[in-house]
């Protein structure tokens, strides 16, 4: 991935954030974009979205989202100065729950065996 792609990358995650805290508040509360991807020619990207709470509300914050898209690219269009503004797909980010499900197995797994006692 080239060094302008990166910073693309880096600049729409914090401009999506912004647009969901100043537009969206009560909304978009518990919604933080984790990473955004985009392909080398800026047509089309992939925005992860992590989300406090359980998995249903996690998938009506991603619906609710999907249906704000094209709000949110408009916003984003006037920040934002591209030859081509990149059409996303908004998707859930479970490395979160990834990672804490493998530092629990890794503590299973660094337990030291229980000892006998001796009677």
């Amino acid at each position: 991935m080239s060094n302008r792609t990166l910073r693309v990358n880096e600049l729409i995650q914090r401009e999506l954030n912004d647009i969901l805290r100043r537009h969206y508040q009560s909304e978009a509360v518990a919604v933080t974009i984790s990473e955004v991807r985009v392909s080398p020619d800026l047509r089309d990207g992939r925005v992860f979205v992590a989300v406090v709470g359980g998995d249903d509300v996690a998938e009506e914050k991603l619906r609710w989202l999907r249906s704000k898209s094209q709000e949110i690219r408009l916003e984003l269009g006037r920040r934002i100065v591209l030859k081509f503004l990149p059409k996303f797909q908004y998707q859930l980010d479970n490395t979160a729950i990834r990672g804490a499900r493998i530092l629990q197995v890794l503590d299973e797994v660094s337990l030291p065996p229980a000892k006998p006692t001796v009677e």
